[in-house]
């Protein structure tokens, strides 16, 4: 009697995945939608320093996203001394601030993304400049034209 209950566990453990293979697994409501053109975006939306719009952009390779962050312990180092210090610092940036792209490539460092502010942009690189030091920093910050 075990032995049936074995193979019939068996068989239903093998017959699952075949079922789902069989009949197709694909779920339309899971497929990619495209954001609209940026023709058909107000003004406003193309000229606010918005994440969501500024996505489109990272589609192609011409910019750096983290994805492209460098794998070197000293490239992941410089990153996460960066971002540490960011979120640590008592200047009272905002989340926007402490949710920008920090990327670092064979130490040279990339910020990119929203601030809220000038102030808040010139802070961000002068801490980023401390510690990747002169001349290993790009600016691809934001500020913000709607808080």
């Amino acid at each position: 009697m075990k032995s049936k209950i074995e193979h019939a566990r068996i068989a239903l453990v093998l017959a699952l995945p075949l079922s789902l293979l069989v009949a197709g697994c694909k779920d339309k409501t899971t497929e990619a939608v495209e954001s609209p053109p940026l023709s058909n975006r107000t003004n406003a939306a193309i000229t606010d320093a918005d994440n969501s719009a500024r996505n489109v952009r990272d589609r192609n390779d011409a910019t750096l996203t983290p994805l492209d962050q460098g794998t070197t312990p000293e490239d992941r180092e410089i990153t996460q001394q960066i971002r540490k210090a960011l979120v640590i610092d008592t200047s009272g940036y905002s989340a926007t601030a402490k949710n920008i792209k920090i990327i670092t490539v064979n130490g040279k460092v990339t910020l990119r993304g929203p601030v809220k502010s000038e102030s808040e942009k010139i802070g961000i690189m002068a801490l980023a400049k401390a510690i990747a030091g002169e001349g290993n920093l790009e600016d691809q910050l934001e500020v913000k034209t709607n808080p």
